[in-house]
């Protein structure tokens, strides 16, 4: 039995497996987000520690037997946080999340420095690590000068099981700290930010082996000893593993809180200034490009709180059968955005709104708008000579068939939905520690969802979106100019 941990940024999801991939049993602890000022987002990683041992007492409870027998587990984690320790492990502050902006300065600084972009092969983003620890440094020099290690979030996780501080290329990759095409920590991008190669982890590959669980963590979470922790990996390069996009060709649209449009690589051909992420995958040998729209569904939650109407009824009330693009334009930059952009004070913006314009319409609008954005990720993924033939939908969004169909008409690609059951970022990590504990190979173990269904382009309403999605990237300079 193998256990898969998916640290999101509001939750922490478990999947108690067989070795075979089969899923016996799964469950969940919710933690909060705390946003002290504008900008900022940070989180508690006791919260972690605490949503770990309620998920695997929710799951011994359930089955006693089965967890008797794990072997091996392995974690998802959210990208690009900093979990800062001192010298005895204790952490110095609250940890720096992903989509926490206030060291937009310090991105921009460290971006114009030609070495960023030539040796990780990205443009540094706000949200990336890299920028919070000079902004630590400048803000808060009393913690910056006690710290021991800086760590990625699912990290923190495997060092409080194992007392081993190590991360994996996939979420390494994403610091702007890494030699991505070489797979290893560049000292001369540590040393830009005022930090040593002895300030971070040791690296292995997402199916490296961590090593056992310390004795008294066994003995405190009531599983296993000598239970192998496997370094597991970024979460959308562990849900690229749960749905098996491993190599070329192979990519998943994910319409979660964020959008991913992602693609395997089988080797590394970055072009940053396309803003699209050319990162080190979750397996060995193996890279993988992305682009990032920041507020997908998000943007359709939030059009749901300032209506009163739940996401998924504003999407149910447009029916199953696409429709022309309506006159309401929506930009989806709730919370600025990456790809193509790299803009994090750009926000978003409604065009077009008249007497007549309801709440569907504006749902409408918000569903064509981020359908659009994704559109300029595989534009942007075009650009560094990346091509897909037709994609696997994951996340919430996709169970609006009406979306998956704007997707594939927008997109010019076909849309593959999966039959129900797992295949995200917790069945991918348990992939990993299957492969860890066992030495399987990942392409023997990380298999394609069986398919439901698959969703192609509507042809006679492809030239109405290309010409839609035209205007939609014309508005961009106008809404650029007055923010």
């Amino acid at each position: 039995m193998y256990i898969g941990l998916d640290l999101g940024t509001s939750g922490l999801r478990a999947l108690l497996v067989e070795e075979t991939g089969a899923v016996i049993g799964q469950a969940e602890a919710a933690y909060p987000v705390a946003h002290p000022h504008p900008g900022w987002s940070e989180q508690d990683p006791a919260d972690w520690v605490t949503a770990l041992g309620t998920v695997v007492a929710a799951l011994k409870a359930a089955h006693p037997a089965e967890m008797a027998a794990v072997r091996g587990l392995a974690t998802s984690g959210h990208m690009h946080g900093a979990v800062m320790v001192d010298a005895g492990g204790a952490v110095l502050r609250p940890a720096i999340l992903w989509n926490d902006t206030r060291s937009h300065v310090e991105a921009a600084e460290l971006d114009a420095l030609p070495e960023f972009r030539a040796i990780s092969g990205n443009i540094v983003f706000p949200g990336f690590t890299a920028p919070k620890l000079v902004w630590v440094a400048r803000h808060e020099p009393d913690v910056f000068a006690r710290l021991s290690c800086v760590m990625l979030p699912k990290d923190y996780l495997n060092f409080w099981l194992t007392g081993r501080l190590t991360s994996d290329m996939s979420d390494a990759a994403g610091t702007s700290w890494l030699d991505v095409g070489a797979r290893a920590w560049s000292a001369d991008l540590l040393q830009a930010t005022g930090l040593d190669t002895g300030q971070v982890p040791t690296l292995l590959e997402g199916t490296g082996v961590v090593g056992p669980l310390l004795v008294d963590r066994a003995e405190t979470l009531g599983l296993p000893a000598g239970c192998a922790v496997v370094a597991g990996g970024a979460d959308n390069a562990v849900a690229a593993c749960g749905i098996g996009a491993l190599g070329e060709g192979q990519g998943f649209v994910s319409l979660g809180t964020s959008g991913v449009l992602l693609a395997g690589k089988d080797g590394f051909a970055p072009k940053a200034d396309s803003a699209v992420h050319t990162f080190c995958h979750a397996i060995p040998g193996a890279w993988y490009q992305m682009g990032v729209v920041l507020a997908a569904t998000d943007s359709l939650n939030w059009l749901g709180r300032i209506t009163g109407e739940s996401p998924a009824a504003l999407a149910a009330a447009l029916g199953d059968d696409l429709q022309a693009p309506g006159p309401v334009r929506f930009l989806p930059y709730l919370s600025g955005e990456r790809t193509p952009h790299n803009d994090s004070v750009l926000r978003g913006a409604f065009l077009n709104l008249d007497i007549g314009t309801d709440r569907t319409a504006m749902a409408k609008a918000v569903m064509e708008g981020v359908s659009f954005s994704l559109k300029d990720c595989l534009d942007a993924l075009g650009q560094t000579g990346t091509r897909l033939d037709r994609v696997i939908g994951i996340g919430g969004g996709t169970q609006s068939l009406y979306w998956c169909k704007l997707l594939a008409t927008t997109l010019g690609l076909a849309v593959d939905r999966p039959a129900a059951g797992e295949f995200g970022a917790a069945l991918g990590a348990a992939r990993l520690a299957i492969c860890g504990v066992t030495g399987a190979a990942p392409t023997q173990v990380m298999t394609p969802p069986a398919i439901a269904e698959t969703i192609e382009p509507e042809p006679s309403l492809v030239p109405a979106f290309a010409e839609a999605h035209g205007r939609y990237r014309r508005s961009y300079p106008s809404v650029k100019e007055f923010q």
